[in-house]
């Protein structure tokens, strides 16, 4: 039995050291530098709790979480939504499921910075794809990095993006559903989106949960396409690019570490509420 631990431990070691390494030092070292006021190097200065009061009385940093949060609800809505209804639909047909997986699947494995340059030759305002279609149609161009416009212009490749990630997820979820569930649901003539709403989504509500939680956390993380799209102008400046921009640009390491743990903070309570929102008796089969 103890040759066994330590094998356990053996194996679980590298676990360890890698997320020590990247996750819990450089979380512990943001909360160590944000009670100073330092460019990451040199002019190291204590100033107690200076940065977290800075956080209470910083517009532009309200702004960037407000706009935080329209694109989690973009990302809420469009993004599980649609991966929801394609996994719904999907999981209908009795042939070509795999083909499907792997189409709707593709999107992620490329780059988030190849579809951001993707996505600036369409919204290009005199050479794009969206602007010569609605040229060919009579139609004047659009002007789509509007002030207006951008975050949402924003939101569809950050949509996009991971619709298919979340549609697997979706799609092995329904796969567990046992056949005997549908079989009685049809006996007792539910069949349609009543069987959908009735059935499906009652069964793997768990699995939803889990996916609303990886958008909410995922949506606290986005920087390139905001970076490459906009760099965080025109109204688009999101708490990843503002932190950046304090930590890198203006080389204020200790108010950008902070704003990195209020971030931190922002996730964690929003996954509690949404936790919380969601919570009921689990449905075993």
């Amino acid at each position: 039995m103890k040759g066994d631990k330590n094998y356990i431990l053996a194996f679980l070691l590298p676990a360890f050291l890698l997320l020590g390494t990247f996750v819990y030092y450089p979380f512990l070292k943001s909360f160590y530098l944000s009670f100073f006021r330092t460019n990451g190097f040199f002019n190291k200065k204590f100033v107690g709790l200076d940065n977290y009061e800075r956080l209470f009385s910083d517009d532009l940093l309200g702004a960037a979480t407000l706009h935080t949060l329209e694109i989690m609800l973009y990302v809420l809505i469009f993004q599980v939504g649609i991966a929801l209804v394609l996994a719904v639909m999907v999981d209908s047909i009795s042939k070509g499921k795999q083909f499907f997986r792997t189409v709707f699947f593709f999107p992620i494995v490329i780059s988030g910075a190849a579809i951001s340059l993707l996505f600036v030759l369409i919204y290009n305002y005199q050479f794009g794809l969206l602007n010569g279609i609605i040229a060919k149609l009579g139609f004047e161009p659009i002007l789509w990095m509007s002030e207006t416009g951008s975050l949402k212009a924003v939101a569809v490749p950050t949509v996009w993006h991971y619709v298919g990630f979340y549609f697997v997820l979706f799609l092995t979820a329904m796969s567990k559903i046992p056949s005997d569930f549908y079989e009685a649901a049809k006996l007792e003539g539910i069949g349609g989106i009543k069987k959908t709403t009735m059935l499906t989504i009652p069964l793997i509500l768990s699995d939803i949960k889990v996916v609303m939680i990886l958008a909410i956390t995922g949506t606290l993380k986005i920087f390139d396409f905001v970076f490459i799209l906009t760099r965080g102008g025109n109204g688009t400046e999101l708490l990843g690019t503002y932190m950046y921009k304090k930590a890198l640009v203006d080389q204020n390491f200790g108010y950008g570490s902070t704003i990195a743990i209020y971030i931190v903070i922002f996730g964690v309570v929003l996954s509690l509420i949404t936790n919380r929102l969601l919570k009921r008796e689990e449905v075993t089969y």
